[in-house]
C-alpha cells in the first residue's frame, strides 16, 4: 500500500488533483482510495472513501468551545492526529493499493503544527510521498516562484517524506509555461527574470533564497499538469512510480 499526501496552498488544486489521481489509477487497473483530511471543507470533486468529517465536526467545535470559524478550524486540524487509529482501521479494511490523502486547504494548519507531521509519520503504508501543488497562476512571477519553491522545501522539511513538486493550472499559463519551467532548469534564466523586477530588494532576496535552495541539493523541478485536461498525468504517475517501486510499475504498464 502506497500513500500519496497532496499538499499545497489554498486554491492550488489539491482536491482536483486528488480526484484526477483516483481516476488515473482506476483507469490503470489499480485499486486507489481517497482520504479527506480537511475538516472544514464544504464540497469536494470526489466522494472520499474515508472522511475526517465523520470524526470531527467543526460546527460542534464552534458551539462546544465557543470559538469563531478560524479558532474552530485550528482546533479541528489539531484533532486530526487523535483520529489516526480510526482512519487507519478504515483504510486497512478497504485494503487499497494506493491511498491518496487530500490534506487541509490551509497548509500552515497541517504542515506547520504538530498534528500534520505526526499523522504523516505514523500513518502505516509501505511507502509515502508528498505532492506539493504550486498554483501556476501565482508562479508566473519570478519572485512568487522563488517564494513557492521555498515554501515547498519548508513543507518537505516538516513532513520528512520524498516530495514531488506539481505545477498546476498549466492550461491557464500556457503562454508563460516554457519560461516558468526554464526557471527550474536554469538558475541564470531565473536570475535574468528577477533582474527585470522593479523592486530591487525583493529581487535581491529572491536571488539569495534560490541560491540557498540550490546549494542544499533538495530543489526539484515541478511537473506541470492540468487538472482540467489531465495533461501531465503520465509524467506525474511515472515520477510516483520511480519513488514507490523503482520504476517497476512504469515498465509493466508499457
Amino acid at each position: 500500500m502506497y500513500a500519496i499526501f497532496v499538499t499545497g496552498t489554498a486554491g492550488s488544486g489539491k482536491s482536483l488533483l486528488t480526484s484526477n489521481l483516483l481516476e488515473w489509477y482506476n483507469s490503470n487497473d489499480t485499486s486507489p482510495i481517497s482520504i479527506n483530511l480537511d475538516p472544514g471543507v464544504a464540497n469536494l470533486p470526489y466522494n472520499p472513501d474515508v472522511d475526517v468529517r465523520d470524526f470531527i465536526d467543526i460546527y460542534s467545535i464552534m458551539e462546544n468551545y465557543n470559538l469563531g470559524p478560524n479558532g474552530s478550524l485550528i482546533l479541528a486540524n489539531d484533532l486530526i492526529s487523535t483520529k489516526l487509529s480510526e482512519i487507519q482501521q478504515q483504510v486497512d479494511e478497504l485494503n487499497p493499493e494506493y491511498v491518496i490523502v487530500d490534506t487541509p486547504g490551509q497548509i500552515e494548519l497541517f504542515a506547520f503544527r504538530s498534528s500534520g507531521p505526526y499523522f504523516v509519520s505514523n500513518f502505516f503504508s509501505d511507502n509515502k510521498v508528498t505532492l506539493f501543488t504550486i498554483d501556476g497562476t501565482l508562479a508566473e512571477s519570478p519572485i512568487n516562484y522563488v517564494s513557492l519553491m521555498f515554501l515547498s522545501q519548508s513543507v518537505k522539511l516538516r513532513l520528512n517524506t520524498p516530495q514531488i513538486n506539481v505545477l498546476t493550472k498549466r492550461d491557464k499559463i500556457i503562454d508563460k509555461l516554457k519560461e516558468v519551467l526554464d526557471w527550474s532548469n536554469s538558475i541564470s534564466s531565473l536570475q535574468d527574470s528577477l533582474d527585470k523586477e522593479k523592486n530591487f530588494e525583493q529581487s535581491l532576496l529572491s536571488k539569495d533564497l534560490i541560491k540557498t535552495l540550490l546549494r542544499s541539493g533538495n530543489i526539484t523541478n515541478p511537473i506541470a499538469i492540468s487538472n482540467i485536461t489531465m495533461n501531465g498525468m503520465i509524467n506525474l504517475s511515472a515520477a510516483l512510480s520511480r519513488i514507490f517501486t523503482h520504476g517497476e510499475e512504469e515498465k509493466n504498464n508499457q
